[in-house]
């Protein structure tokens, strides 16, 4: 009986010798992406979107076998829209969780909060939404990237835009409606730089500055009228931007001004909220259209998307998409998630097809400030009820090259 039990304890030795190596290696094989996204409020619609697309680029990739051996696994908690709050999930991921990446984020607010924790912990913060330019100039750290446009790229845009518009339609005067926070300063002062640089000439007639997810925009818009301008800037997003429009229509604030936007103005979100309530004319765009480039890629993007949710994707969502190909790309290159430094260098330059991209151009990130670099439209509202509840899309696009749309190289010391 000794002599059995001896062998049974040498048995279950050897058992546990074999197997805990075992369950390491296979706890090893996985990518763990810490994601933080709003998953309620006026933002929650965004976060919705980019944890689903996540999932599907997340689900495309593991149904192949994963990369370099790894399978990917996202991690999501609703930020709240709220930085302090987000610092602290993100050291949680980092400290408890052993997250290979930090992902995400919608508010700049929060984006330029968890850049400080990506920084001091050297782990690398994939920037999928948030579009504040501080996060790629003054504050840039090399830890960060971000695969979807900022600001000063949309706000070029929006210069070069309206510079082609004053020789058709001049105009003189203009003003700005943005949130009072980074992200909504940085449009308005990007905006007017790019003005500059392009020889734009123009008279500011108004600055309204309310709070994000404010309530009430009426003494905003009535303020607005009051001081005719010819162009009204929006930066307003989400459902603040929703709520603007609907509470500005009753005015005839749009039929008094061009209104324009074009960072996150021709968010789908906008058109699905507002259907035929929506004006014509309205002068939009945003990082990912429905519509827009008409290529196999993109709609094959829309529809695996809406096939799996059932409703078409915001903006946001094609950036949570592109994050999680990005870090596949990257560690099938590198071979292991864990190498940071070789990471860094894989996405540094790094090109990746996206389903923005129209077919002649490629998406890549800018080794120098760690942005992606992309192609730009921006439409009008016309019309169009192929993307239901959508009773209007963009159209009559202007189409301006990624590379018109970077800053100068001393932009940041522009700024200072």
């Amino acid at each position: 009986m000794l002599k059995l039990r001896s062998g049974v304890i040498v048995l279950l030795v050897l058992c546990t010798l074999v197997l805990a190596p075992l369950a390491v290696m296979a706890q090893e094989k996985v990518i763990k992406i810490g994601a933080m996204y709003p998953m309620t409020g006026r933002a929650g619609l965004y976060g919705l979107d980019s944890v689903d697309a996540a999932e599907m680029a997340i689900a495309e990739i593991n149904g192949k076998g994963g990369v370099a051996g790894y399978k990917l696994e996202l991690i999501n908690t609703d930020s709240k829209a709220k930085p302090d709050y987000s610092v602290m999930v993100a050291k949680r991921y980092i400290e408890q969780d052993k997250v290979h990446f930090l992902f995400g984020v919608v508010s700049s607010a929060v984006g330029l909060a968890v850049t400080e924790v990506s920084k001091q912990s050297k782990k690398i913060f994939i920037g999928t939404d948030h579009a504040s330019t501080q996060l790629t100039a003054d504050k840039f750290q090399p830890y960060y990237f971000r695969v979807s446009n900022n600001t000063f790229q949309s706000m070029a845009a929006g210069a070069l835009y309206l510079k082609e518009l004053a020789q058709t339609k001049p105009w003189s005067t203009i003003a700005y409606v943005g949130p009072d926070y980074a992200y909504g300063h940085d449009q308005w002062n990007e905006l007017k730089f790019n003005l500059d640089r392009f020889g734009v000439k123009y008279k500011i007639v108004g600055e309204y500055w309310p709070k994000l997810f404010a309530p009430d925009y009426t003494a905003f818009i009535t303020s607005i009228i009051k001081d005719k301008p010819d162009i009204l800037i929006s930066g307003l997003w989400g459902g603040d931007s929703v709520a603007f429009i609907k509470q500005a229509t009753p005015y005839g604030l749009f039929e008094k001004v061009l209104f324009c936007s074009p960072d996150a103005g021709g968010n789908y979100e906008v058109m699905s909220a507002t259907g035929a309530e929506l004006p014509l004319g309205l002068v939009l765009s945003a990082r990912h259209h429905n519509n827009w480039p008409e290529t196999a890629a993109n709609k094959e993007y829309v529809k695996k998307f809406f096939t799996r949710t059932g409703r078409y994707p915001t903006y946001a969502a094609e950036g949570a998409y592109a994050g999680i190909l990005a870090i596949a790309q990257a560690v099938e290159k590198v071979g292991n998630p864990t190498d940071t430094e070789a990471l860094v260098k894989a996405l540094e330059g790094m090109k990746i097809k996206l389903p923005e991209d129209p077919d002649d151009f490629t998406s890549y990130i800018d080794p120098a400030t760690h942005q992606i670099v992309q192609v730009q439209a921006i439409g009008v509202t016309v019309a169009n009820d192929q993307f239901p509840p959508a009773k209007r899309m963009l159209g009559n696009w202007k189409v301006y090259k990624a590379e018109d749309l970077l800053p100068p190289k001393d932009f940041s010391e522009k700024k200072k």
